[in-house]
């Protein structure tokens, strides 16, 4: 005679069970470290200042638009990442960290895109995202760890500082200082009026005019520093390296400086002297052990 079943713990209601769990399992797996958006606006007069601190990895876009209005978007996950926005007057301040930075394998990511009004002074930082803004015009301070930073049609004292991350700025106009260890600087189509340019390792290639009474200085401590300029420019032409070269490929355009008399430095080996036009913007080129090359745009 067989023992008598109960029916609670059939086999077919064990795997009913079984099969519930797992699937209450997957989906609380699924929504642990789900991004999560949200939405904030704020009101603002006059020219209002933004201040991002994003501790963790991520992207900051930062675009303009026509209101007098700042609107924050962020995506992150809920349970990795601490999210603070706050209004102080015209300033708003957001600042994104982990929650568990020592249990994480892997750093979080918060993701922002910022709409502000044109005239916004900004203050970005962030670890390996990029940073994109444009046509913003204001004051920033722009930071990041490895991430590039892309900046486009913007206007402004413009300050950038990264480690290995590389900058791209094109139509930018106004004051430019840009720092690295080892990214490059690409600056294209500029009406900068005072440029700095520095980076360890880094390339630097700037595309442009220089604006007449400019001054521009442009260092890579053994990268390429290459310039192009166009038959309408006034500047002259100080080029300096040490144990690199100076490729001159302009040297048709290139007149002999007249305005004072040169001492050269005896640490540098390779040097060139010249001015192009009535010599009214100052540009200065140096390397360490890179290559410096100067042409012409066709």
């Amino acid at each position: 005679m067989q023992p008598a079943t109960n029916p609670r713990y059939s086999p077919r209601h064990t795997l009913y069970i079984w099969s519930a769990g797992l699937l209450l399992f997957a989906a609380s797996t699924a929504i642990a470290g789900a991004p999560e958006h949200q939405e904030r606006r704020f009101t603002v007069k006059g020219h209002p200042v933004v201040v991002l601190q994003n501790i963790v990895n991520g992207r900051i876009e930062v675009k303009s638009a026509p209101n007098s209005e700042v609107i924050v978007a962020s995506t992150a996950p809920a349970d990795q990442v601490a999210m603070d926005i706050e209004q102080v007057g015209d300033r708003i301040d957001i600042s994104a960290s982990a929650l568990h930075p020592s249990a994480q394998a892997e750093d979080p990511e918060a993701d922002f895109q910022l709409t502000v009004p044109e005239q916004t002074e900004l203050q970005l930082k962030t670890q390996t995202g990029l940073i994109y803004v444009e046509q913003v015009t204001g004051d920033m301070k722009l930071e990041s760890v490895a991430g590039d930073i892309h900046l486009k049609e913007v206007s402004g004292y413009i300050i950038v500082k990264t480690t290995g991350g590389s900058l791209r700025c094109t139509l930018c106009s106004g004051k430019l200082e840009f720092t690295s260890i080892s990214g490059n600087a690409q600056v294209l189509q500029p009406a900068l009026t005072n440029v700095s340019l520095m980076t360890t390792s880094g390339n630097i290639l700037y595309d442009g005019d220089f604006i007449r009474t400019g001054i521009y200085s442009m260092k890579s401590g053994k990268g390429v520093v290459e310039v192009r300029f166009s038959g309408s420019d006034s500047f002259d032409l100080n080029a300096q390296t040490n144990y690199g070269t100076v490729d001159n490929q302009a040297a048709e355009f290139l007149k002999p400086d007249t305005h004072v008399h040169r001492h050269v430095a005896s640490r540098y080996a390779h040097s060139l002297f010249g001015t192009v036009g009535q010599g009214l913007a100052k540009v200065e080129l140096s390397s360490y052990s890179g290559t410096i090359r100067i042409l012409k745009r066709n």
